[in-house]
Parts: structure tokens; sequence; C-alpha cells
């Protein structure tokens, strides 16, 4: 199914199924009377693909964890249904397609990852939830640039223009453990933003101010681009959410920016990923899934098409058809309170259930 035109009938809902159309490229969904409202308010003003991964997220809100959990129980009755008609062949070959990631559990962890969260953030950005993914190939042509292009679409469709949520991601070999998610003042937090020296918060947020006047000026229209359009989301805080390294340097600052400390480079092969809300939990969860997603199939994408192949032997031997289907390995990140008591473990047994059609889980 390339193209699908359904608009001005009388749909109340629409189904998840369609996020599992590869080539679906073109839908209109205006002129229904969707139950879902933020899922009509997105059908008449955002893309097809935005759309597609609201709905393979299985939408946001009361619900949602029922609406996944629903996804997989119908998984497992597709699944069982195929085997017992003797389909059984097709679907192992279908599954041997889809994405690996395995699953390194905290237990097995010689040296797991833990962020620490002060009282302080619930008043301010209440949720965090952070994993490490290791495996990545950052290295041919312009994988790097997709990489980053990538999260810059994740920020605009699932994360609403960072509103709902805020994704940072590090390289792990900078990241200098154990972290704690805090809260600071404006006039008190520093941080060295990508690509500027270190200033305070405050500072920054002037400074973005000021550009984003220049840029209107210059540009004649209200829109402005970049960091720019997410410095209303600070307004009336007294203090700013931040995360801090062991030796006491802000790593990130949701939902502006993150540190040039962290940053991640061609070179880069081992990700600590965050994503930050002051909404929900489960808001956080839905977005890291759909991250991971999206960095598995970039993966892949990176190996199949050789990209910038006789760079290095190192590129050559990754880019081998033996290495297509070697899985990413995500660890688990515990989330704990000041007294050590466990606030959020990431990924659970529940989680990256939402991307359960297009990614093989080894647990």
């Amino acid at each position: 199914l390339q193209s699908l035109d359904v608009a001005n009938n009388q749909l109340r809902e629409l189904p998840a199924a369609l996020a599992d159309c590869p080539r679906l490229k073109e839908a209109n969904f205006r002129g229904n009377q969707l139950r879902d409202k933020r899922l009509e308010k997105m059908v008449n003003g955002c893309q097809t693909k935005a759309i597609l991964e609201y709905l393979r997220a299985g939408g946001r809100g009361k619900g949602k964890a029922e609406s996944a959990r629903e996804e997989v129980r119908k998984k497992k009755r597709e699944k069982q249904q195929k085997k017992d008609s003797g389909d059984g062949e097709q679907d192992e070959v279908e599954e041997a397609s889809k994405l690996l990631v395995k699953v390194l559990h905290v237990s097995e962890n010689p040296a797991p990852l833990v962020v620490k969260v002060s009282p302080g953030v619930k008043d301010v950005r209440a949720f965090i939830v952070c994993c490490v993914l290791k495996g990545v190939n950052l290295k041919p042509g312009n994988a790097l640039k997709r990489f980053l292009t990538m999260q810059t679409k994740l920020h605009e469709d699932i994360c609403e223009k960072r509103t709902v949520a805020t994704i940072a991601t590090h390289d792990l070999q900078l990241v200098k453990a154990p972290l704690t998610y805090d809260v600071q003042p404006p006039d008190e937090l520093k941080i060295v933003p990508l690509g500027r020296k270190e200033i305070k918060a405050k500072d920054l947020l002037r400074q973005l101010q000021l550009e984003a006047e220049e840029q209107r000026k210059q540009k004649k229209r209200q829109n402005v681009s970049g960091l720019h359009k997410y410095l209303q989301l600070l307004d009336g805080k007294d203090n700013y959410p931040c995360l801090v390294d062991a030796e006491g340097a802000v790593i990130s600052f949701p939902p502006i920016t993150n540190s040039e400390k962290t940053k991640i480079r061609k070179e880069t092969r081992d990700l600590f990923l965050e994503v930050t809300s002051d909404t929900s939990l489960q808001i956080c969860k839905d977005v890291m899934d759909t991250l991971i997603l999206k960095i598995a199939e970039l993966n892949r994408s990176t190996l199949e098409n050789k990209e910038g192949s006789g760079s290095d032997m190192e590129s050559d031997a990754l880019c081998g058809p033996g290495n297509l289907n070697l899985p990413l390995v995500v660890e688990q990140v515990r989330v704990v309170d000041t007294d050590g008591n466990l606030k959020v473990l990431y990924p659970s047994k529940t989680d990256l259930a939402t991307v359960s059609s297009l990614l093989t889980v080894i647990r």
C-alpha cells in the first residue's frame, strides 16, 4: 500500500496496523471525526510519517499501556495462527529479517550505569529515562549527519516540538559516571553548549533570545529555527533541570541543549541515551522505544548500503554481509532517588513493546 485516501468519511479511529505498511507515503485522513483529538489535529497538519509514528506508539495518554499490551497479544495470536496453518516457515523468515536488539540486564553488567535523581526535579521536569546503546556505526559516509537529522525529526514529531519530551544523546566514553539529575538556579547553572563556549544558563537564554530577534528582523517573519524556538518552555521557572556528571560538569540542559563535553562524533560506537519530560514517565519510555528503533534502522541501513566503503578496513569489515544481523546491545540503566530506591529501570520486560513489530528483542 503506497497511497490511501479516506478523507471525509465517518471514521472514529485509525488502526495501528497502518504503521506496519512500509511503503505508505501518502495518506489523507482529513474530515473524519476521530475520537483521539490529538490524532485529529495531526491528520490536519502533520506529514503521513508523523501520523504513522503516532499510531505505531499506540497514541498517548490514558490506555496507552493497555493498547501496547494488546498489540503484543495480537502479534502472539497472529504468530500462533500462522504456525497452526503451516505458515511458520514464512514467519521465521520475517522474524530473521527484523532488526535485532539484545538487552544486557543490570545483574549481568559488571559496571552498570546509575542516575541519581534529586528531589528538586519534581516541580521542574520530573521524569527521566536512560539507557546505554552499544555497537552503533557512525563512521561511514554521512551516517552521523543522518543520525542527527533523525533526532531532530523525532523532536518535531513524537516529542511535539520538545513540548512533551526531549532527547539527549551522548558519547558514552566521554560520560563520567555516576550521574545526577538535578536542578540549579539560572544564574548558577553553567554549561558548554554544543558549538559554544561555557556560559551560565540565564546568559545562554538571553543570548538565544537576542539571536531569535535578529533572525526575525532579517527574515521578516515570526518563525525562528534551531534552539530559539524552545526558549518559552522554560518561562517562569526558578530552577532549570540538568544532568551532572561525576566531575560536576553539566552534560545536559533539557529542553535546550547538550554539552560539547559528551558530543557524539564519527568515531563514537557506544551511546548514552536520555529522555526527559514534565508530562509523564510513559511518554519518556515511548520516545526511548522509538529512538532505539530509529537508531537500529539507521545502523542496518548504514551497513547494507556500505556507505563510504573503502574508506578504511574497519568500515569494510563492519559492512560485510555477515555483520548485517548483529544485534545492538541495550544496557539497562537504573534511575534511583537520593536514598538509592529504584524509580525506573529501562528497558524493563514490558518496554520496547510499542516497536515489537519491527524489532526483535533478545532478553
